[in-house]
């Protein structure tokens, strides 16, 4: 049995910190800024501002401050007859014009350019858009425009497909849900409980499309909500609480989305409890943290994995060290833990990886189903394409927010 996951929700200078450990070790890692332009999954009542025809795309003012670009692919609109008309048959600037008020969501947070030696390669990133809304719940994720309820396309084991298949029978009276895995052996009542809450925060949102300036209708979910979410499928033993505010709010979201989880969030008080992140330091988290900052990671056995990040993509590079075990069994505990690092670093884009070289198609096959099974409970969409021809292995990550260096400014001390 799974031994279960601590969670601990700290402050820094007015930005969030949420953690998830398992056996004293840093498994997760969240974090709010202090001042956060744009914030995934917010929703905004935008205005078109400029359409780019040699892009296919249109920028919009989101709350006369930021912008975001929206491209032909994620636009979605509701005709009258309350068809859904979707881009890409046609040129954007035939679907939206200038100056046009439309609902959008961002896909991505903003990231801003660092002039920093840390980071030579860092360039400043706009949001990405999508009007195709998307609320997520603990078992549920509610797409308004959505005509068809579907089990997640992260979930891979048909097993659990089929089991999540059958249990949209129940929602026959109910449009444009996603069941998560989370889903899976919940109670019907409770997924219909949560269908209609997320429903109903919809319909708030709705009464705000009126308005003829541009402005935020809904801030997306912020470090604990990601948090308690993601985990929401395993076995969480405790959540601690450096402050009563963060513990006020993360048991206002678990009485909605989570009543059972209420009972395990613990305000901790600390003898050294004024100073900053005197919760994680109790822990023993900083120092974890800290190493996140650096290149080099030595594995348990000697061996070690490089990681650079460029413009275009991050490089990761496995050695054998000391390690005197055969090459496959090295990359195996390589893969556990780059899949760890990517996760929490919040690695995003095209990821090559240069395991030590394997000598037959059976043993890259068996690194392959490693991976897969260390990538499992990332929260966010990973793909591993395979092996190039010179034996990289290639991976692509969707990540909902910035890198996690991408979040400071100046360098981790």
């Amino acid at each position: 049995m799974a031994s279960g996951v601590d969670i601990l929700i700290e402050e820094l200078d007015g930005s969030l910190w949420v953690a998830t450990m398992e056996k004293n070790r840093l498994v997760g890692l969240e974090v709010d800024p202090v001042h956060e332009e744009v914030r995934w999954g917010s929703i905004y009542w935008g205005r078109v501002f400029r359409i780019d025809a040699a892009l296919d795309a249109v920028f919009v003012d989101l709350d006369g401050q930021n912008k975001g670009i929206l491209n032909n692919a994620d636009v979605y609109l509701q005709e009258p007859d309350g068809k859904i008309r979707r881009g890409g048959d046609v040129a954007i600037g035939k679907i939206l014009q200038a100056g046009q008020m439309i609902a959008v969501q961002a896909k991505s947070g903003y990231v801003p350019k660092q002039d920093d030696e840390m980071f030579p390669h860092s360039e400043e990133k706009i949001p990405r858009l999508t009007m195709n809304i998307a609320l997520p719940g603990r078992y549920l994720i509610h797409t308004p425009l959505g005509r068809e309820n579907r089990v997640s396309s992260r979930i891979r084991n048909k097993q659990m497909r089929d089991q999540l298949k059958t249990m949209l029978d129940s929602f026959h009276e109910m449009h444009g849900y996603i069941l998560r895995a989370a889903a899976a052996d919940t109670q019907t009542v409770i997924l219909t409980r949560e269908a209609e809450i997320l429903r109903a925060i919809w319909e708030q949102v709705q009464e705000h499309f009126t308005g003829v300036e541009p402005t935020l209708l809904m801030l997306g979910p912020d470090s604990v909500q990601r948090t308690l979410s993601d985990q929401s499928i395993g076995r969480i033993n405790r959540i601690e609480v450096a402050t009563m505010d963060h513990y006020q709010y993360a048991e206002e979201w678990c009485e909605i989305f989570a009543p059972d989880l209420v009972t395990k969030i613990q305000a901790v008080e600390l003898e050294n409890g004024e100073e900053d992140m005197a919760l994680f330091d109790e822990r023993d988290i900083m120092g974890q943290i800290e190493d996140l900052f650096q290149p080099y990671m030595v594995l348990e056995n000697g061996g070690s994995v490089i990681i650079e990040k460029t413009a275009a993509l991050t490089a990761i590079d496995v050695n054998r060290g000391g390690d005197k075990r055969s090459n496959l069994a090295i990359n195996i505990e390589a893969a556990i833990e780059i899949a760890r690092q990517i996760r929490i670093r919040n690695l995003g884009g095209m990821i090559l990886i240069d395991f030590i070289r394997l000598k037959s198609k059976d043993e890259q096959d068996a690194l392959r189903r490693a991976m897969e099974d260390a990538i499992g409970t990332d929260p966010c969409t990973v793909q591993i394409h395979g092996f190039s021809p010179m034996g990289l292995m290639e991976i692509t990550r969707s990540r909902r927010t910035p890198p996690l260096h991408d979040r400071f400014y100046t360098k981790f001390d």
